[in-house]
């Protein structure tokens, strides 16, 4: 796989992927071969999704957003986490599962598809719990259609409506675009969400929706949309733990929390639409203590 010419994401670069540390690397930051910064049990996700035993998370190192207020920025930056080999990977998700964990939880996936599925594959006949791929869903339609039949949940993103915010905060005025592609993908694979009787998620789709300071109006858009398209056929979970951590000056409406009037209004403008299958989030979840140390724990 050394040496590839990689057009997997909606970037569509083009740059030779290679394990060089000197050599230029994508928008992504990403070598040929995963790289990644923790492998562990996470308890912060939706109910369904972490239940009482933890979801097995994999967070992968690089990501082709890069957001300006990322709070995973230590890994998104591509500079945190360790390259391991796609075997490597597949004993990694084995672990996971012998540790008790209700899913293997690909964090940020959308930059190693390819070598997720191959080890995946390797994998497959030995793994019991579902594969959830927790994407930006700034994916390419084709990358997707690759991994159907090995990703059981998609938790995905749907950051934005408005294409000039995504080109601020996001560096991709084609989001919104490329989102509702590759999220229509992600439900046609998945389908209709599907619960064992612990209530854990086996099968499905959630969509998640970050709040952003000020931008009350596009989040109801957001909402608009995923309603429109695909009614209580999933969940949507509308988010409130945005952390100000931007440090540019550039952006100084993004130097505070979201407002308690300013999420009511929107869960609320949600209950209007009709929306039954949603998360909300309650009490103190903008802090940076949610967000795991990328240690190399389980690498």
């Amino acid at each position: 796989m050394t040496g590839y010419q990689c057009k997997d994401c909606p970037r569509n670069c083009g740059i030779i992927r290679d394990s060089d540390e000197k050599k230029t690397k994508g928008y992504c930051m990403a070598p040929d071969l995963p790289k990644v910064a923790r492998a562990a049990l996470h308890f912060w996700e939706e109910p369904c999704i972490s239940g009482e035993e933890g979801s097995g998370t994999v967070f992968f190192s690089g990501c082709n957003l890069r957001c300006v207020y990322c709070q995973n920025a230590e890994i998104a930056n591509g500079t945190a986490g360790r390259e391991i080999s796609v075997e490597r990977l597949a004993e990694i998700f084995l672990e996971l599962q012998e540790k008790g964990a209700n899913n293997i939880n690909l964090v940020t996936p959308s930059h190693y598809y390819r070598q997720i599925k191959e080890a995946l594959l390797l994998v497959k006949e030995k793994l019991q719990i579902p594969v959830i791929a927790n994407t930006s869903s700034y994916d390419s339609v084709i990358q997707l259609k690759e991994m159907e039949g090995l990703i059981d949940i998609y938790l995905a993103d749907y950051k934005y409506a408005d294409a000039d915010l995504a080109k601020k905060y996001s560096h991709a005025k084609d989001y919104p675009e490329v989102a509702s592609r590759a999220l229509k993908e992600m439900f046609r694979q998945v389908g209709e969400p599907v619960f064992d009787e612990e209530g854990r998620m086996k099968q499905g789709m959630i969509v998640r929706h970050l709040l952003l300071p000020g931008q009350k109006e596009d989040s109801k858009k957001v909402l608009r949309f995923l309603y429109d398209t695909f009614g209580d056929s999933i969940f949507i979970s509308i988010m409130n733990q945005y952390t100000p951590l931007v440090r540019e000056d550039d952006y100084p409406e993004l130097k505070r929390k979201i407002t308690e009037e300013e999420y009511e209004e929107v869960v609320e403008y949600a209950i209007s639409l009709g929306i039954e299958n949603g998360f909300i989030q309650e009490g103190e979840t903008a802090e940076e203590s949610f967000i795991p140390a990328f240690d190399g724990e389980g690498v």
